[in-house]
């Protein structure tokens, strides 16, 4: 079995919903659902949260994770791609591992059985560098406009179709999928290789029900809140205090 870690990125600075990662739900930190997830997997020889924040390291610690560095404040803004401080957090750490996880706080309706399922799909795909997480889309691109001055033309060419998709019913339209953050496992190598966290071929994961939901805004958070409360949504187990 190839030796793999779960990185759990949790940035302070959140713009949407201040202090996400550490807001409590349902008794605790949001972050202390990852962690749980990434540990009850059972597939992972470690478990490492990548903060720029002292008080979120301190958090992950009291819940599991290991925070042998901060990450440093370039690599935490708001702007700032994956791989920079995926790259970083590989390098500094100084261990080989054949496979990365990338776990994040967003998703607490995430199980570990999500962890334990991507890995087996990614062992079982041998052509794929990685994969990733995805659903069906709601809103379908064909149906997507641009404005262009006072008048809007589709996102997507269709003028060689009998039918445009734009005035077409949904479910005549060819299935169309959005990534979610539920869930990204990868080689290793793929970063060195690749420069990119993903790879050149990625292998669609499909999220179920409410396995692909994430905390964006505080929208989000409310439903969150009231999945939690109505029963629709179970939270990974979480054992301590």
């Amino acid at each position: 079995m190839p030796n793999a870690i779960a990185l759990i990125p949790a940035r302070s600075g959140s713009e949407r919903v201040k202090d996400k990662n550490v807001r409590p739900l349902a008794g605790h930190p949001l972050l202390a659902y990852a962690v749980a997830t990434a540990r009850q997997a059972g597939i992972f020889d470690r478990v490492v949260c990548s903060t720029d924040s002292g008080k979120i390291g301190e958090v992950a610690q009291r819940y599991g994770a290991d925070v042998p560095f901060l990450r440093p404040q370039e690599l935490a803004t708001s702007t700032s791609p994956d791989i920079e401080w995926l790259r970083y957090t590989l390098d500094r750490l100084g261990e080989h591992y054949d496979l990365f996880a990338i776990v994040r706080a967003t998703n607490p309706f995430r199980g570990p059985d999500v962890l334990q399922r991507g890995l087996q799909q990614l062992l079982a795909t041998p052509e794929a560098d990685s994969i990733r997480a995805v659903e069906l889309v709601k809103q379908h691109p064909g149906k997507m406009w641009v404005v262009d001055g006072k008048v809007m033309r589709p996102l997507l060419d269709q003028s060689q179709l009998d039918v445009a998709w734009h005035a077409g019913q949904y479910q005549a339209l060819p299935e169309i999928y959005v990534q979610n953050s539920a869930l990204e496992i990868a080689w290793t190598r793929v970063v060195s290789q690749t420069g990119t966290r993903e790879g050149r071929v990625v292998a669609p994961f499909f999220t179920r029900d409410h396995e692909g939901f994430n905390v964006d805004d505080e929208e989000d958070w409310a439903r969150a809140r009231a999945l939690v409360d109505s029963g629709e949504a179970t939270l990974p187990r979480v054992d301590r205090q």
